[in-house]
Formats: C-alpha cells, structure tokens, sequence
C-alpha cells in the first residue's frame, strides 16, 4: 500500500440476486486482486452484506463493483454502504468468506 494514502473502512449491503450465484467468493476475488481486506457473508433475509477495509481509492473501485458488476449471474438492485470512516490501521489479516 502507498504511504500516506489515507484507509477506510466501510460497510456494505448488497440486494438483489445476490445469493446461490457465486456472489461471495466474486467478491472476495475482487477485494484481493484490489488488495483489500474485509469480510463478505450472507444474510437470512437474501441479501449479502460484508465489511471493507483498505486505500480509499481501492475501497471505491469495489464499492463501484459491488453496485453494478457482482458475479456474473448475479443481478443487483441496490447497494449501501454505511459507517464509512478513516482508519489507521486495517482491522482484517485478508477478506474472508463468513458463513
């Protein structure tokens, strides 16, 4: 990571048809290739929801994808993100897959 490039943390809540599609492990993919740590899991009512944490810059691409990409047989309708903050240091080792 660059020095100096200020890290995030964010929150996230995707919905649509986002689950039995492959939608975590794309996300947890795309975060590693992104180099961010975080957490991606299911939820009981449909959606998929996780936590991201790294550059700022790098957190916007994935939250960029998380609302219109997904994986490929995925279909979002929304995407929130909440308890955006600055951090100093990452709060995860890498981005897992929770069940």
């Amino acid at each position: 990571m660059a020095e100096g490039e200020g890290l995030v943390s964010v929150d996230y809540e995707v919905s649509g048809k986002v689950q039995g599609v492959f939608f975590r492990k794309y996300t947890q993919g795309e975060a590693k290739r992104l180099g961010l740590v975080g957490w991606v899991q299911n939820t009981s009512h449909g959606t998929v929801r996780g936590q991201i944490q790294g550059p700022t810059a790098r957190v916007r691409e994935l939250q960029e994808w998380l609302r219109k990409i997904g994986s490929p047989q995925s279909r979002i309708s929304r995407a929130e993100f909440s308890n955006e903050k600055k951090i100093t240091a990452l709060g995860h080792k890498d981005f897992q897959i929770l069940k």
